[in-house]
C-alpha cells in the first residue's frame, strides 16, 4: 500500500511564506500529474495547483503569482511554495497523485494525502 506523506503546514502571519512537501511512502514506478488541493471549513475542496510529469503547471486564479508548484520526479515528490499568504489561504491542504503506478504493469490509480493544516492569521 502506498501513502502520500505531506509536511510543512503550520501557523503563520499574513504575508509570511510556507513550503509544503508531499512524497510517496515507498518507491513506485511513476505518477502522471501531482497537485495540491485545499478545503476550508464549510467549503468544498478546491484545486490549488497541479503539475504534470513533464512540468506543465496549472494554478487557481486566487494563488497565481503567489504560489509555485514544483516536482522532483526522481523522488516522487511535489512541493508547494506559498508566498504572501493571506487569511483566506487558511485551509487543510491535500496532496494528490493522479495516475500512480506502483509497477510498470499496474493500474494507474489516484491517491490522496491525509492533509496538512495551514493557518494564516491576519
Amino acid at each position: 500500500q502506498v501513502q502520500l506523506l505531506e509536511s510543512g503546514g503550520g501557523l503563520v502571519q499574513a504575508g509570511d511564506s510556507l513550503k509544503l512537501s508531499c512524497t510517496t511512502s515507498r518507491s513506485i514506478f511513476s505518477i502522471n500529474a501531482m497537485g495540491w488541493y485545499r478545503q476550508a471549513p464549510g467549503k468544498q475542496r478546491e484545486l490549488v495547483a497541479t503539475i504534470t510529469r513533464g512540468g506543465l503547471t496549472n494554478y487557481a486564479d486566487s494563488v497565481k503569482g503567489r504560489f509555485t508548484i514544483a516536482r522532483d520526479n526522481a523522488k516522487n515528490t511535489v512541493y508547494l511554495q506559498m508566498n504572501s499568504l493571506k487569511s483566506e489561504d487558511t485551509a487543510t491542504y491535500y496532496c494528490n497523485a493522479n495516475g500512480l503506478r506502483t509497477v510498470a504493469w499496474g493500474q494507474p490509480l489516484d491517491y490522496w494525502g491525509q492533509g496538512t493544516q495551514v493557518t494564516v492569521s491576519s
